[in-house]
């Protein structure tokens, strides 16, 4: 079976929640969740951390990741792009793509995520990188924004044609797609052509997920998993620090 090195990207540092990547949720840190469901998806190898961060790299190497260097301070700042710490990453590590799976997209099931990088593979030719997204209930056409009068318009100029679209029903709008971090996969060559993810995306669409990046949303998930439970979290309360595929 082909297999693809994971890159999961934690910073130190973090405005909306301090020290996010490794709060606590059901009593793992969050870093944990993006490992975890790396070592049991069939498709990933290795599992690669870029931090800057000791406290984060020590806890992520506890549960098998490789941090082989830490990431640069001017490549880890609130204003650092992924394309920098790609950059640096694949100056580092000879590999050909690697699975970019962020934590504050803690909840992924394993099998998806193998689904996804097969796919990848049988379009990788023809491709400049992938793309993980679910569908939004609403189309950008039906946002406003507050325009220099303070009154409301819409984002576009027209809609085929219509100038006041903004209230036509949302069926006649194209689907629209937010990425929420689920599994992408950027290749080494597009990186070094300048570019983080290309001209040529593959959309590896995925039921609705919850990121984490407010204190709101954090607690969303903290229900969720009350509610619900997750296939994760009985892997890590079932396993050891040490996880494995059974």
């Amino acid at each position: 079976m082909k297999k693809i090195v994971a890159l999961i990207p934690a910073r130190g540092g973090s405005k909306g929640i301090p020290n996010k990547n490794i709060r606590k949720l059901c009593g793992y840190p969050l870093i944990i969740y993006s490992i975890a469901a790396c070592k049991f998806c069939e498709e990933i190898g290795d599992v690669f951390i870029s931090t800057d961060d000791r406290e984060i790299a020590d806890i992520a190497e506890e549960y098998g990741a490789k941090i082989p260097f830490l990431r640069p301070k001017k490549y880890a700042s609130d204003k650092s792009t992924d394309y920098q710490y790609l950059e640096h990453f694949f100056s580092k590590v000879n590999v050909d793509e690697v699975a970019l799976i962020r934590p504050t997209t803690p909840l992924r099931n394993p099998v998806v995520m193998g689904s996804h990088i097969k796919k990848y593979f049988k379009t990788q030719e023809e491709i400049t990188s992938m793309r993980s997204m679910h569908e939004l209930p609403e189309s950008p056409y039906k946002f406003f924004k507050i325009n220099d009068r303070g009154f409301c318009e819409g984002f576009f100029e027209d809609f085929e044609g219509i100038k006041n679209y903004t209230n036509l029903p949302r069926q006649v709008f194209p689907k629209a797609y937010h990425p929420n971090g689920y599994i992408d996969i950027v290749k080494r060559e597009t990186i070094f052509d300048g570019k983080t993810y290309g001209d040529k995306i593959y959309p590896a669409v995925t039921d609705y997920i919850t990121e984490i990046d407010t204190l709101y949303e954090l607690k969303i998930i903290e229900n969720e998993l009350k509610i619900n439970g997750n296939l994760l979290v009985d892997l890590l309360q079932y396993g050891s620090n040490e996880l494995t595929i059974a």
